[in-house]
């Protein structure tokens, strides 16, 4: 199996559609599954499995239902990505930390008491 890179930008929203119906066709087949099979896991009609790997517009939710009858909803993966965290959010994060410590009253100072006389028995 060949693996090689698409660069998205270049085409066109129609030729991204194709190319994910025929990646959805392409998973379904490795799988030896029938439209139908896939269609019924997703709680679909299989015309809707059919227009989806022919690269006809369907809803998001058709597409995640489909992936999950697939048992691929890794793929979706990369479309989560941690937000990185920069010098200056880190130094906010920090001060907003530092802020909002609680604040120690400073410890009571001894009183001193001055020694009692000697007794003079």
């Amino acid at each position: 199996m060949t693996s090689y890179h698409i660069d998205w930008k270049l085409l066109t929203d129609q030729k991204v559609l194709e190319k994910l119906g025929a990646e959805l066709r392409r998973m379904r087949l490795e799988r030896n599954l029938t439209q139908a099979v896939v269609a019924e896991r997703a709680g679909v009609d299989r015309t809707t499995v059919v227009k989806l790997e022919a690269g006809n517009a369907t809803s998001l939710l058709t597409l995640v239902q489909v992936l999950r009858a697939l048992g691929r909803l890794d793929v979706l993966d990369n479309f989560h990505e941690e937000p990185r965290l920069s010098p200056m959010m880190a130094f906010e994060q920090e001060a907003k930390y530092y802020s909002k410590q609680r604040k120690r009253a400073s410890p009571k100072k001894a009183r001193i008491v001055p020694p009692k006389p000697k007794s003079t028995w």
